[in-house]
């Protein structure tokens, strides 16, 4: 199944061009990198995907206001349990076509692979709690200001060592 992303699909020719050519200026940066301080053997693990993963039994992401507002993305985040499968979940992203997740979550947030790491020795352990932000958020500053902050919070009171970014 191919996936396919298209960041533009609820904006007009105007907004395209003009997000089209912001993307394109904006500056190549050097990557932070910070290494781990024990081995990843011994280290809790939580994955952060920017794909709008809610529970199903959870208050999925606003895509109305985003339809309403293309400038516009959900800030907030949604808290997923380490044995979250696709039959509990939900994909609430208007850039792409869920349906591959709802057949195999793994393709698109690795929590089962990621319990196989645990089993297998080559990780400590899952984290209890990981976490999925929506990936379109063209003002971030409630992102950066409230929610990035809080999440980071619970993934030290979590113990994580490590976080998978899943970018989407």
């Amino acid at each position: 199944m191919e996936k396919t992303v298209d960041s533009y699909r609820y904006v007009d020719f105007f907004t395209r061009r003009v997000l089209k050519a912001w993307a394109a200026r904006e500056p190549r940066r050097e990557i932070p990198w910070t290494p781990l301080e024990k081995p990843l053997e011994e280290c809790t693990v939580a994955l952060v995907s920017t794909a709008g993963i809610a529970l199903a039994t959870d208050r999925p992401f606003d895509q109305e206001g985003e339809r309403r507002n293309p400038w516009w993305g959900d800030p907030s985040f949604r808290v997923l349990p380490r044995t979250a499968t696709e039959k509990d979940v939900r994909i609430c992203h208007l850039h792409t076509d869920p349906s591959y997740a709802e057949q195999d979550l793994n393709c698109l947030f690795p929590l089962g692979r990621l319990l196989e790491l645990e089993r297998t020795g080559e990780i400590g352990r899952s984290a209890e709690r990981h976490y999925s932000f929506m990936g379109y958020i063209l003002q971030p500053s409630v992102l950066l200001g409230q929610s990035t902050p809080e999440m980071i919070r619970r993934l030290k009171e979590d113990a994580v060592d490590a976080v998978l970014l899943v970018p989407f």
